[in-house]
């Protein structure tokens, strides 16, 4: 299923682009690279000077480095393309702020203590705020066994990911269907006891 089709005939203008990739390392921790890229179809004319049609805007990267419990180790932030040369692309170090923080235990709140405003870079802050749901697809099924019904070994605790979306809610059906041990019951769906 694709979105609708425009209701008016309509012109590119720009292009955001986000691209995150998981690796897993031989010391058994883990760098997730980040990169966002912001492009104008035409000629830009900014304060620091004419950027032509098709040159990013904005080329940065972010990579942080974890554990196998979601806490960064380390983190690195570079600029390849800005829109004010000199002054955008210094605040790279800022993002060694990150260390020590845990992607599933408050991050995006302490992200924004430590790194919003003319602290971080707004777009680099805005990449490293969607990197916990990109860790939480890397380590689904490498280090952290989701278990279904095609899974022969069954768990003792509900697997992590059940109740954390509206698909996988343990009264809806999908459970239901691929996880039927884990399904709630509730009023809707108790069976109700028939006349003998």
């Amino acid at each position: 299923m694709s979105l609708s089709t425009p209701v008016s005939r309509r012109a590119l203008r720009h292009t955001r682009a986000i691209d995150i990739q998981a690796f897993a390392r031989e010391d058994g921790l883990w760098d997730l690279d980040a990169h966002i890229t912001d492009i104008k179809v035409g000629d830009t004319l900014l304060a620091s000077g004419l950027r032509q049609g098709g040159q990013p805007l904005h080329d940065l990267w972010l990579r942080i480095t974890v554990d196998k419990q979601l806490t960064i180790v380390d983190a690195e932030a570079v600029s390849d393309a800005v829109p004010y040369a000199g002054f955008c692309n210094t605040i790279g170090p800022a993002y060694k702020a990150m260390i020590g923080l845990n992607l599933m235990k408050g991050f995006r709140h302490e992200l924004k203590a430590r790194l919003s405003g003319i602290a971080g870079c707004t777009h680099l802050t805005e990449l490293a705020q969607i990197l916990p749901t990109a860790a939480v697809q890397a380590f689904a099924n490498d280090v952290w066994p989701t278990y279904d019904n095609a899974t022969a070994v069954q768990p003792k605790e509900k697997p992590f990911q059940l109740d954390k979306c509206h698909a996988l809610r343990t009264d809806g059906g999908a459970v239901a269907r691929f996880y039927p041990r884990w399904v709630a019951q509730s009023a809707s769906t108790t069976p109700v006891p028939q006349d003998p």
